[in-house]
């Protein structure tokens, strides 16, 4: 090669073709690709969603008075491609981080992952009960708080995630924590302080159990108290009340034995009922 020939730049790739190509072919809804030297994520309409769940948990929500629970329609065909491209695009502009969305039609979408070349990233949650596996308690907690500190950014930054269950926050290489999944967007049909406490209840549910078998709980306890303290006023209120008329949680049996979602609840309200006043 001629050293002084000038040096081109490498092509971008047509992430636009490719997605056309790879929605038309690929077997499965989300797949992982490679392009070029990166991995892409390509993710397909799937076939709408009936609408019978929502309605009964609408009817639940009713009855127990928590519009936390009040359901988010996800219709799970190209419209839900439409709201999370929508959303993610939104997030990343707040400085929320989440995969890039680096190519978008009617019928899918395509975006980077979160790590680089072949890194893998694993879920928070994963990670987290590895850690209390490990006994390693102070890497849970530590965890444990980035999820937390989490959601408080999103919540800074004036929006709310989709479904905040450690499952879509990612641990990304670098060791910062990356959202995933949303294919519904609560705050088109609740008010956001309603969001910000349906958030909070989410991570609480899929997170207290392992404050519970680590056996960390009055720590995890202390946390929570300091994290909802910075919260908005409203999100304070909403949040005291949907407690309130939870307090039906405190007689669920903890034993193992009637199931892992009976243990969630019954850690989950252990966790967000406490109070420090009443210490």
């Amino acid at each position: 090669m001629d050293a002084s020939a000038p040096h081109t730049a490498a092509a971008t790739p047509d992430y636009t073709a490719f997605l056309q190509q790879q929605l038309a072919s690929q077997p499965h809804n989300v797949m992982a690709h490679v392009l070029g030297d990166e991995q892409i994520w390509i993710k397909r309409a799937g076939a709408p969603h009936g609408m019978g769940r929502y309605r009964a948990m609408a009817v639940l929500a009713a009855l127990l008075r928590l519009d936390a629970l009040r359901p988010v329609p996800n219709p799970g065909d190209p419209r839900a491609i439409a709201t999370e491209v929508q959303r993610l695009r939104d997030l990343a502009t707040r400085g929320i981080r989440v995969p890039a969305v680096l190519a978008a039609l009617p019928n899918g979408f395509a975006m980077r992952n979160l790590g680089s070349g072949g890194e893998e990233t694993h879920s928070l949650g994963n990670e987290i009960d590895h850690a209390v596996q490990a006994g390693d308690t102070a890497t849970a907690l530590a965890l444990w708080q980035q999820g937390l500190d989490t959601l408080a950014q999103v919540h800074r930054a004036g929006t709310c995630l989709s479904q905040a269950f450690a499952r879509n926050l990612v641990r990304c290489p670098d060791g910062e924590v990356a959202c995933i999944d949303f294919e519904d967007d609560p705050a088109a049909v609740l008010p956001l302080a309603v969001c910000h406490v349906r958030d909070a209840l989410c991570y609480a549910h899929s997170t207290a159990i392992y404050l519970h078998t680590s056996g960390t709980l009055a720590e995890g306890r202390e946390r929570w108290a300091a994290w909802v303290a910075q919260g908005s006023a409203e999100m304070r209120e909403v949040l005291a009340t949907s407690v309130r008329r939870m307090g039906w949680m405190r007689h669920l049996p903890a034993s193992r034995k009637l199931g892992r979602d009976l243990q969630r609840v019954r850690a989950a309200y252990d966790l967000v009922a406490w109070d420090p006043m009443k210490r």
